[in-house]
């Protein structure tokens, strides 16, 4: 997420920045269709997942206020504080089952696991009740996250792993967090014209590249928009259809909890017809997201009314959909607040912490909290 106020920062290329963008434009082209053309989803995949030269896949860290955006968890310790609290309510309601795993998907550099491991290492029989699973695809980060994840962990003797997807060990009781992950899965873009939808997309032009439409080549994404206006662009990220799946077939019991930024397709539609794809370099929006491929976070608003048709299509019930303020509301951030603001050690302390209670609960405004059970293991939300 773009900071609210950026730090200035120059955007010179080094040597070396070059040397990667130039490696991934020749690798898109390699994988051009016979045009040059790239389609956007094929593009955003790339850009951001190519081995060793993709944004999240680079010897850098992007995530933080030194890096190019910051999330939730890096606000404040609250924001994981309160979502460890839900993690426990879900805990302390089902049947005792041992173990029960707290999976996380996309754990980037490890800030929010960090956070839970500590909250959850409170409990006196912490080790036996709780084991911490990190699913993330980018190998740097993996190494990352594990890193510090583990470190906390080991304190409370949590154990905590990573593996390669979220049903790799079979169905599991527990949650799943899935923390702006829906975001960044690669989205199709498509743009209507008289002639139809055309395929939205890049092309290289030299050592750069170049913005491009193509005539789609694969069949269109279900449920296209009805009676688009000439121009509308239509974003469709098939990753968030696989992520509900993969939800179903594994959490045998537990909650899973999905926390991004988005609206319904109804509002969408309405508010972003040329869509919502965002480029973010630095803290700074990138007006050309295209341009600086595997040095800028590339994202777009996800669709929750297609996220909770899915849901429902695949089996699982609807617990709570809210804002993120709503839902820190009913996991006990007010009393966590109150605990950290008595345990500041200084009046600037303090304020550091109510500032950072402020942005939370109202500077991720576009943020919703979607939270899903399988059917035959509800859990009911803090209420």
């Amino acid at each position: 997420m773009p900071s609210p106020h950026p730090p200035s920062a120059a955007l010179d290329e080094s040597a070396e920045d070059l040397a990667r963008e130039r490696a991934l434009v020749e690798r898109l082209g390699a994988s051009a269709e016979t045009d040059g053309f790239v389609p956007f989803d094929r593009f955003m995949d790339r850009a951001l997942y190519a081995e060793g030269i993709g944004y999240y896949t680079g010897p850098t860290n992007p995530l933080g206020r030194l890096g190019d955006f910051y999330t939730a968890p890096h606000v404040h310790p609250l924001f994981g504080r309160a979502l460890a609290r839900r993690v426990q309510q879900v805990r302390d309601r089902l049947v005792p089952e041992v173990p029960f795993r707290v999976v996380e998907l996309g754990p980037g550099d490890g800030t929010l696991a960090a956070t839970v491991l500590e909250e959850l290492g409170r409990e006196p029989d912490a080790a036996a009740r709780y084991s911490y699973v990190l699913v993330e695809r980018s190998p740097s980060l993996r190494t990352v996250s594990l890193e510090r994840a583990q470190t906390v962990g080991a304190g409370a003797g949590i154990s905590v792993a990573t593996e390669e997807g979220l049903g790799s060990s079979g169905p599991f009781v527990g949650v799943v967090i899935a923390h702006e992950v829906l975001d960044a899965q690669p989205v199709r873009r498509l743009v209507y014209r008289r002639e139809g939808w055309q395929e939205l997309g890049v092309r290289g032009i030299g050592d750069r590249l170049e913005p491009a439409e193509s005539r789609p080549s694969r069949p269109l994404p279900p449920n296209p928009p009805a009676a688009p206006e000439d121009g509308e662009i239509w974003e469709h990220a098939a990753g968030t259809t696989t992520c509900v799946r993969a939800i179903s077939d594994h959490l045998a019991s537990g909650v899973a909890i999905v926390i991004d930024y988005g609206m319904g397709a109804a509002e969408l539609r309405s508010a972003h017809p040329t869509g919502t794809l965002a480029g973010v370099r630095r803290h700074q929006p990138v007006e050309e997201p295209w341009t600086h491929p595997g040095h800028v976070d590339l994202s777009t608003f996800v669709d929750f009314t297609r996220v909770r048709a899915d849901a429902a299509r695949f089996g699982l019930c609807e617990l709570a959909y809210s804002s993120q303020a709503e839902a820190l509301g009913r996991w006990g951030f007010d009393e966590l607040l109150r605990e950290a603001l008595r345990s500041a050690p200084s009046a600037e302390a303090r304020l550091r912490t109510q500032l950072a209670a402020k942005s939370l609960l109202f500077g991720f405004e576009r943020f919703q909290i979607l939270e899903l059970a399988p059917a035959g293991g509800v859990v009911w939300p803090i209420t």
